[in-house]
Order: C-alpha cells, then structure tokens, then sequence
C-alpha cells in the first residue's frame, strides 16, 4: 500500500518506533553538508550535530554514516567539481576525511561527545571474518560512549569492488549493528510521486513493499552536485533494510530531528521480511555477477517453492565466466531472474555436469563433484517478494 501526505497519519502509529529506537543509524549525504560550491558547510553539520547531541542525551544509541570526505577535500585542492577519475576522487577523500572529522569532533565536542572514525571497504562487510571485526569495532565504540562516524574508505577504494555510495553502505551497517531503525538523510524531504517541484506530486508516506513503488519517476543526485547516489540509491537502501527486518525513513537533513520525535514526516518503509544474513542481504542487493545458469521447470520449482539447493540435474545452459565461489544469477527457461547463488563450479566445468544426480557425478568425474552447484545457503531468491 502506497500512501500520500493526505493519508490519516493514526494509520501508521509505527512512526514512533523510531523515537523509541535503541540503536539507531543515520545516514546523511554530500549534499546535506555541503554548500553550492561544493565546500563543507559547518552550519549544516553543526545543525545535524545538535539534533544527533539531543538524542544521545535522551540515551539512544546513534552511528552516524557520513559522506563528504570527498566533497570537503575538494576547495583545499583547488577543484570546484567532484573529479569523475578514482585516483582523484582518492586524493580528494585523503584530503577531505581529516577535515571532515576535525569538523564532526569541534561540532560534538559542544555535546561532550568523542567521535571514533570508521573507514570501511566492500570487502569489510561481504567476508565473514572481516564483518565480525567491523561488528566488534562499532559495539566496542558504542559501549565505550563514543559516536561512530562511518564513511567507505575512498582512499584505497577500486571501481571493482566498492560500495559507490553511503546508502548501500550505511544498510549494512544498520544489519551489521543491530540497529533498530535507519534514517536517511538528503536535501530532499520525502520521496515524491514525480519531481518534488511540480504542484501535482504528492509525499508518498508509506511504503510496505517494492511493488509500491512502480509508477514513482525516481530523481538523481543533489543539487549540489557532490554526490554520488542520489533518490534512487536511498530507496534501494531503505528496501534493503526493510528487506531484512529493519524499518526506514527517507527524508531531509532538515526535518531529522521531527523523525527521531516520532512525527509524520518523510517516507516511511516497513519491514518486508525477517533478518537475513549478511552475505545474503550482499548477495541479493550488491553483488556484482559474473554469469548465470538457466534451470528446467522441476528445478525452478524446487529453488522456488521448497528452498532447495540447485543441482546439476536441473541445469540446462550457462552464460559468462566464472570461477567456483563467483556469484551468479539462476534463470529460468524463458530468461527470468529468479535467483542468486555463490556456484560450487565454475563455468567450464558445468557443461558436463547437465543432467546428472549428485551421486552420478562423483562416479562420473570423482567425488569433489559429489555436491550441489550452489547450496542452499548460498543461494538467495530475486523473483519473488520475501524470498528466502
């Protein structure tokens, strides 16, 4: 169900789990900290500060997942626009994450509040053991009374495998710490049925499932240029978490402080399903494939209907190369999208896989073939709302 600023608000008195919330996690972008030149601007950040400063008094939890590193670095390098080549956006975020920090650090000092710096890559959250650490860091920071700020470390990003922006990231954060709630933050104030600047578009309130949102024109980045998400990556973010048990708002760096209050404004998405694991949450939401296998029918119904594991037995063709613990999408015949897996084979070796049980390719081609072309557990359904 889709709602507009005109919806009876008592409809969704769940508003007021975010000024319950224990943990929570705000994200906020580029453009709410930057001014039109693109320079960090302190007012702003002193602002969002004051309402972060006010709820931690009041004894909630907050991790605070920053952009604007790259943004802050820009004025003192003499550039004017954000560079579109990694290795200066680099140069940009070594510069600017200093400073950006030196500015939270003055700006929570007022509130007695020490800020703990956390630079985190991709591969930080999608390995096991590097997730825990991140995990360990953040609760650590929280228990000692610090504030997180996270950020993706720019500096030694690669295009390869990088988050791209601080929504996707600051949803993996929220999964990673527990949070009971993310709050996301631009210089917009809601998600809009059109363009925020035409009379006829209206502040959809409430969103219960991606299905809501099909007829909704979604804009880009910000008005001061700076960043790199924009409305659509905020919504895919918000999906995200929502998609793993954890409820959102979408809504400007203005009106943050009326959220964390329990008020009406912004867009708010519900929960769809219960928490997923981390590396299937990356799986469905981020990873970058490298191929796909197309199934028969009885195996499409199997993966889809009783949660199993695909085997050979089921598989028909192959497309790509990739290597065994690739993520790779699972086609249907007709070439629909069902789901996502980590393979157990690579791509020349599945050919003279088709067709044959588990027990037939041990006999066959010896026993490392005697499993499942991806197990159960990593595999993640695409095609229908609220798969496993």
């Amino acid at each position: 169900m889709i709602e507009s600023s005109s919806s009876v608000t008592e409809n969704h008195p769940v508003r007021t789990d975010i000024a319950t919330a224990r943990r929570i996690v705000i994200k906020v972008g580029s453009s709410s900290l930057t001014t039109l030149d693109g320079g960090l601007d302190e007012a702003k950040l002193i602002a969002l500060t004051d309402v972060i400063g006010a709820h931690r008094a009041a004894g909630h939890e907050v991790i605070l997942v920053s952009s604007g590193a790259i943004a802050a670095g820009l004025e003192p390098m003499g550039l004017y626009k954000r560079p579109r080549d990694l290795a200066t956006q680099q140069a940009a975020a070594g510069v600017g994450q200093g400073l950006l920090m030196a500015a939270y650090t003055r700006a929570l000092g007022r509130y007695d509040l020490v800020p703990g710096q956390v630079l985190l890559s991709a591969d930080d959250l999608i390995r096991r053991t590097r997730y825990k650490n991140a995990q360990r860091a953040i609760d650590k920071l929280l228990a000692l009374g610090t504030l997180p700020i996270v950020n993706e470390n720019d500096a030694v990003a690669t295009e390869e495998i990088r988050f791209g922006d601080n929504d996707r990231l600051a949803a993996l954060v929220a999964h990673l710490s527990h949070a009971d709630a993310l709050v996301l933050l631009s210089d917009v104030d809601a998600l809009y049925s059109g363009p925020p600047n035409l009379p006829e578009s209206v502040r959809i309130e409430h969103v219960s499932s991606i299905a809501d949102l099909g007829d909704i024109a979604i804009g880009g980045t910000g008005s001061a240029g700076t960043g790199t998400g924009g409305m659509a990556t905020k919504v895919e973010a918000a999906l995200m978490v929502a998609d793993s048990g954890i409820p959102a708002v979408l809504t400007s760096a203005e009106k943050v402080s009326g959220v964390l209050g329990g008020e009406h404004v912004g867009t708010w998405f519900a929960v769809t399903h219960k928490r997923r694991g981390t590396r299937l949450l990356w799986l469905r939401h981020l990873a970058r494939t490298f191929g796909s296998v197309t199934i028969d029918k009885g195996a499409e119904s199997a993966v889809l209907s009783r949660g199993t594991s695909l085997l050979a037995a089921g598989v028909t063709g192959v497309t790509g190369d990739f290597e065994a613990g690739d993520p790779i999408e699972i086609r249907s015949l007709d070439g629909t999208v069902i789901a996502r897996g980590m393979t157990n084979f690579s791509a020349h070796e599945l050919p003279a896989m088709f067709g044959f049980s588990t027990a037939e390719l041990g006999t066959r081609l010896g026993n490392d073939y005697r499993k499942e072309v991806i197990h159960r557990n990593d595999l993640v359904l695409t095609h229908v709302s609220g798969g496993r």
